[in-house]
């Protein structure tokens, strides 16, 4: 669909409008809409009542020129301007419904934002910001993930609001702002441009210092022109200090003031004691000076981040770029047809068109009898997947064929998309083993730092007081732990980031440092090894009855159900009207009719009312009953994953034990069994059974269940690891760690690899960070390192981790 880019033309203190494009946020307005705000004079078109909010605060507030000299690409837009952002008062503009409808995912009374995180630097300041949210009330969950430097906080709607959550960061000295999806590229862009704008000002006095100090290295010059020198030195620094640093100052006070310490303490401590000491011997011509030590520590530390930066957006830029390919506009059926409106103000239950190769912007439930959908965003298949009448298509997948029609079931953060995105942040949120080690020992080996460089001064002082600064110096610069902190954060990001590419979510990180230790891995039979895609194979029907009346009886039954074996019913014939209906997990469900309680389920179902009772159909599994007869029955069956056997043998071929948890007949489970090569069959279970079975097995070793069953929900929350399907249930999804997408085994000997990769990583990230410590800090301590080779260093080996944690993403397919 295409869309107008038009901009808004500036001339002086003229603003020329567009009246098909919203004066604020500059995105198409809905026909019909019209909504006004008075700016600099003229009534400015709005496209929807949160612009229409914004705008009007702006115009109070008496900021203005937020519209007369912002950039007028679109996408680049704030939410809301900088200005007002910062005005405390005004912080409450995001309690706005309107305006968080576009960045709020709301259950029941819990509300769940992602906020932009500024300032954020290393795994000290995620856990200061962690504390200072974890103390509000209302506040139920925060995950804090340094390396995308953003924040997902959930809270109770009746006790905080996200003023409060915003303002909370805003006192310990971070900017917090809602993130929005297309704003990514835009805040990307910014930091880039600032860190050029730093390093070229370091640079350039770099160059300058060092050259000036090679003029000093020379015994015969006079003390005029070495005093002349010094002052050309300190007029170079100056800007380095005050502008190109400030980033390293910042973050060091606000730490210092939360009474904690990150890595920027020590960098921050080493430049303004060399500065100082520098700028004093200046003024008294007594001394010595490192202006060029400064100017080259500043260059490399900030060339260093500027690298860091790069990376850190290459490993999560891949899943948040998608929410920018969802249109902005879409056809919504109406009583006089179809009008054109802004998706965001699309609403569960309506019913939309999507033309052959559009994007899908909403989830939505099939209209048409069939329609072909390219999902490879979510699920990383290549080849078109064909949709049924009444299945779900997704926000992100593309049109293939002809026009479609859907009925909304999800719309903007309750979209799987929009889920997709949320999950890589909060993947985070239970932090394994290794991660929790980095935090607590890079704030550690800061206060460790400070120790062993005053302890090193004054060493230095009574056996030689002329390099006790020096060596200081240089003491404080190659301890600096950043690449410690990178070390396990950037190796999980990266990780989390390939899975995501291969269709694989991630909700649970710490599964990477379990999931190697895997003694036992218990499978679902119905919809895990198999497809999970049911047809009627056989039907027999009992004589007093009609056919269709019989189908229209099972129909209306399984339409209260969820489980795979449910579908072919529900498309059987139009269901009959029951209430009184009780779904009994793992067994079937029962109802009632006209006065009459009707049973479908398996055979042990039904045998409550008829013990003796002998199939008609040997191969029946689902029975359709009253307390007086079995009324009929069918086989209902699917097919096995095509690559089912092949990852169980893999998995076998590890030293992994395979069992096989079903509710299914011991007969058909056996069957299917001995064709995947698995000998530990266990059957006819429910849901009670397979939880006592995964606790039994866990006396063995760490359990990894996959299962995609509305029974499967306990025993997934049970395991030491949990794997169920996009096809699942609800139930089956939010109690699992992964949710495979693309409806292959094979994304379990994917998920497993990985898993073993991160581990490696993370090992030789940790062993490199330590080892050069330790190998840098005597030599540094005994003088033979001095001050630019030990920032060198430091920074090569930060460049090392973050190089080394990308394999994760370069190896991504």
């Amino acid at each position: 669909m295409s869309q107008s880019t038009s901009t808004t033309e500036i001339t002086g203190n003229e603003v020329t409008r567009d009246e098909n494009q919203c004066f604020h946020c500059q995105q198409p307005i809905p026909l019909g809409f019209s909504l006004y705000v008075e700016v600099l004079g003229q009534d400015r078109p709005m496209c929807c009542y949160g612009c229409h909010s914004v705008a009007s605060t702006i115009v109070d507030q008496g900021l203005t020129h937020f519209y007369k000299y912002r950039e007028t690409k679109p996408g680049a837009l704030p939410l809301i301007p900088e200005e007002l952002a910062n005005l405390e008062d005004d912080l409450v503009r995001y309690d706005d419904p309107d305006i968080q409808r576009e960045f709020v995912a709301a259950k029941d009374s819990v509300q769940t934002a992602t906020l932009a995180i500024e300032g954020m630097t290393c795994a000290a300041c995620a856990w200061l910001i962690e504390r200072q949210l974890h103390h509000l009330n209302g506040v139920q969950k925060v995950v804090v993930n340094s390396s995308t430097e953003r924040v997902q906080v959930s809270w109770n709607a009746e006790e905080a609001r996200l003023s409060q959550v915003l303002r909370a960061i805003h006192e310990i000295g971070y900017k917090a702002l809602p993130f929005q999806q297309a704003d990514l590229e835009a805040n990307y862009e910014k930091k880039r441009r600032g860190y050029i704008r730093r390093l070229g000002v370091a640079g350039i006095a770099s160059m300058q210092t060092m050259m000036v100090a090679f003029g000093l290295y020379f015994d015969d010059i006079d003390d005029t022109t070495r005093l002349y020198f010094w002052w050309v030195s300190l007029l170079f620094t100056a800007p380095v200090i005050v502008y190109s640093c400030q980033p390293f100052f910042a973050n060091a006070i606000r730490a210092l003031r939360a009474r904690s310490l990150n890595m920027d303490v020590p960098v921050a401590l080493a430049m303004a004691v060399a500065f100082v000491a520098s700028f004093y011997a200046t003024v008294t011509d007594t001394g010595d000076v490192y202006y060029e030590c400064v100017t080259m520590f500043a260059f490399f530390l900030l060339a260093g981040r500027f690298l860091e930066m790069q990376a850190r957006n290459k490993a999560v830029a891949n899943a948040a770029n998608l929410m920018k390919l969802i249109p902005a506009i879409a056809e919504r059926q109406t009583s006089s047809g179809w009008e054109q409106v802004m998706v965001k103000y699309l609403e569960t239950g309506d019913v939309i068109r999507v033309r052959p190769g559009d994007t899908i912007p909403v989830d939505g439930e099939l209209l048409d009898s069939t329609a072909w959908c390219d999902e490879a965003l979510l699920t990383g298949e290549s080849r078109p997947v064909a949709k049924a009448q009444y299945e779900t298509l997704y926000a992100g997948s593309i049109n293939q064929d002809n026009p479609i029609t859907l009925r909304i079931i999800a719309t903007r953060q309750n979209t799987l998309l929009a889920g997709i995105i949320a999950l890589q942040d909060s993947a985070l949120e239970e932090k394994p083993r290794f991660v929790r080690f980095a935090d607590v020992v890079s704030r550690y080996f800061v206060a460790a730092t400070l120790i062993i460089s005053t302890l090193t001064l004054v060493s230095w002082y009574f056996i030689d007081p002329s390099k006790a600064f020096w060596i200081t110096l240089a003491v404080l610069v190659a301890t600096c732990p950043c690449a410690l902190s990178l070390a396990a954060p950037t190796a999980m990001s990266g990780a989390i980031s390939r899975l995501n590419r291969a269709g694989i979510l991630l909700k649970q990180s710490a599964l990477l440092e379990r999931l190697p230790k895997i003694k036992t891995l218990c499978v679902d039979k119905t919809g895990t090894l198999t497809q999970g895609k049911f047809s009627i194979i056989q039907s027999y029907y009992h004589a007093n009855y009609a056919e269709l009346e019989l189908m229209q009886l099972a129909s209306g039954l399984e339409n209260f159900s969820e489980h795979p074996l449910a579908r072919p019913f529900q498309r059987l014939a139009s269901a009959a009207k029951f209430t009184d209906v009780r779904n009994i997990a793992g067994a079937g469900i029962s109802g009632v009719c006209n006065g009459i309680e009707y049973r479908i389920g398996s055979y042990g179902f039904i045998q409550n009312w008829h013990p003796n009772y002998t199939n008609a159909l040997r191969a029946a599994n689902v029975f359709l009953a009253t307390q007086k007869e079995v009324l009929a029955e069918w086989q209902v069956d699917d097919d096995v994953r095509s690559d089912a056997k092949e990852t169980l043998a893999w998995y076998q071929a590890r030293g992994v034990n395979i069992i096989m948890l079903t509710g299914d007949s011991q007969i058909r489970a056996q069957k299917l069994a001995e064709s995947l090569g698995i000998a530990d069959v266990r059957a006819q279970l429910k849901p009670e059974d397979k939880l006592a079975a995964v606790k039994a097995l866990q006396k063995q070793g760490p359990v990894l269940m996959v299962g995609d069953g509305l029974n499967d929900g306990p025993v997934l929350a049970a395991a030491d690891g949990s794997v169920t399907f996009s096809s699942g249930s609800d139930l089956a999804k939010s109690s699992s760690d992964v949710v495979i997408l693309t409806g292959k085994l094979a994304g379990l000997r994917r998920l497993y690899e990985t898993a073993l990769l991160t581990r490696n990583v993370i090992r030789q990230n940790f062993t490199w960070a330590i080892g050069y410590n330790l190998v840098i800090l005597p030599l540094a301590v005994t003088g033979h390192v001095g001050p630019l080779w030990a920032m060198l260093g430091m920074s090569m080996s930060s460049l090392i981790v973050m190089s080394n944690s990308l394999r994760l993403m370069r190896s991504a397919r």
